[in-house]
């Protein structure tokens, strides 16, 4: 049975980068994909960019601080030059990448852009997230469901964030100190400013590059050819070294290779010039040609398949689209008083990890958990398909590793929230309440399906108590 075109919304992306700011809209088409005697079902069928803003530089007020009002400013005016006003918008994300994510005024600067839609998804992504983010992006998650390990390298101005993907899935994530900002020079070659890691670099290339002096062209090259081996040895081609260690950034994963990567796709602001060339090689007075030119020239694009991306340095989130909201089973388990909760990133459990925890075993979860908490901070949705009429031991098992786990990563106050897609969410809750020991708040819901990179609100109950709402938002990929 067909199903029903309910409506389309325009939904936006705002993505604050370490170098650039864009904004683009998008029309989103929605269809009830259940049967007419179904529960609805509400699916994204069909998304459309209408406009996309041109690339700005992400204005600073210091190395320490975004200029809010300017990035505001830029926001504003991209809504005049694209006909929308914000009650125009259905939906949206904000998103805070690379370094502007670490300064210390990114979340009120979120804040201030968040009246420009009223159900935005504001989020700042940690570096191995952003990478992930960017190989959806640009393609590469989606070109690895042909049998291709796909290694997408998304190249800014002061990181390179690199995902490997699977069949569809991202299989591992890290992320180096090499961009095309961390050395900038003024049109006589003087050098005005270089990062630790360029000057680390610079060092073992035995390129003269001093902040204050002049420099040459030769040993700009110098050290973009050397960071384009680094990022070769982050493949795997030439194994690993004490320097790739030293410029890895803090508080990313190490990448780890446990199947041949066999293309590449790249992404980021550096990305337009390894695919096509630039003769102004000093055109924004830093390195990012250079290193794009490097880069084509490295082993990273003779050795493996190249793969066009999609998108390169235009945001890689389009919006983020209502696309389900439904009502929780009835045999759940919840805390009233922290109700409603809004904008809360999902952690899909695979189903590996699920069945270690009905074995009892929490050290992987806390391990997933961890490094979701480090990327995302705050509260946490943990989804599972959990499974059909389980024996009491196991959910008491899966309770007891839940709870042990995420006592172990969750911020003081945080409530332990999970969602499943069988119907045990009422005893499961119990279970975890006893092993937490009233420690935390629990929510805990049934017959809700989600998927990774969603986020989920959680609306006050209804029919005296007997369900809650729960509209799911997913990240809308270009």
């Amino acid at each position: 049975m067909e199903g029903c075109v309910l409506q389309s919304i325009i939904s936006v992306g705002i993505d604050i980068g370490t170098s650039t700011t864009q904004v683009v809209f998008s029309r989103l088409s929605m269809e009830n994909t259940a049967g007419y005697f179904s529960v609805p079902q509400i699916s994204i069928v069909d998304k459309k960019v209408v406009y996309k803003s041109d690339v700005y530089t992400t204005p600073l007020k210091s190395s320490s601080l975004i200029d809010g009002e300017a990035v505001r400013g830029i926001v504003e005016n991209v809504y005049n030059d694209a006909g929308f006003r914000p009650a125009d918008i259905g939906t949206g994300a904000v998103i805070i990448t690379g370094e502007s994510a670490k300064k210390e005024n990114s979340e009120i600067v979120l804040k201030q852009l968040s009246s420009f839609a009223g159900e935005f998804v504001v989020s700042t992504a940690g570096s191995d997230l952003e990478a992930i983010i960017a190989g959806k992006g640009s393609g590469a998650a989606a070109f690895s469901k042909d049998g291709e390990t796909v290694a997408n390298i998304d190249i800014g101005g002061g990181t390179a964030n690199i995902a490997i993907f699977d069949c569809g899935d991202a299989v591992s994530k890290g992320c180096v100190d090499i961009g095309g900002r961390l050395v900038t020079v003024s049109p006589d070659m003087t050098v005005t400013y270089i990062s630790e890691s360029a000057r680390l670099i610079a060092e073992s290339c035995r390129a003269d590059i001093v902040p204050g002096k002049k420099t040459s062209m030769n040993d700009l090259s110098l050290l973009c050819e050397g960071m384009a081996a680094l990022l070769e040895r982050s493949l795997g081609i030439g194994g690993r070294t004490e320097l790739l260690d030293k410029i890895k950034t803090s508080g990313s994963s190490d990448l780890v290779i446990n199947k041949p990567v066999n293309a590449v796709c790249f992404s980021g602001g550096v990305a337009n010039f390894i695919y096509d060339d630039e003769r102004d090689k000093l055109k924004f007075g830093d390195i990012g040609v250079l290193l794009g030119d490097a880069v084509r020239n490295s082993r990273l694009v003779s050795d493996f398949k190249l793969i066009k991306a999609s998108e390169t340095i235009s945001a890689t989130v389009i919006g983020a689209g209502t696309y389900t909201t439904s009502i929780s089973g009835s045999t759940i388990d919840y805390a009233r008083d922290i109700l409603p909760l809004k904008n809360i990133p999902v952690l899909r459990i695979s189903e590996s990890e699920q069945k270690s925890c009905f074995d009892g075993d929490s050290s992987v979860l806390e391990e997933r958990a961890r490094w979701f908490l480090s990327q995302c901070g705050g509260a946490v949705v943990l989804a599972l398909r959990g499974e059909p009429d389980p024996s009491f031991l196991s959910i008491k098992r899966l309770g007891e590793a839940i709870s042990s786990a995420m006592d172990s990563v969750l911020p003081a106050g945080e409530p332990i929230i999970v969602v499943l897609e069988c119907d045990i969410a009422k005893a499961l809750g119990m279970q975890i309440k006893q092993f937490s020991g009233g420690a935390r708040s629990v929510i805990s819901l049934d017959s809700i399906k989600v998927s990774q990179d969603d986020f989920i609100d959680i609306g006050k109950p209804l029919m005296d108590g007997i369900v809650v709402p729960v509209v799911v938002k997913t990240l809308i990929f270009g």
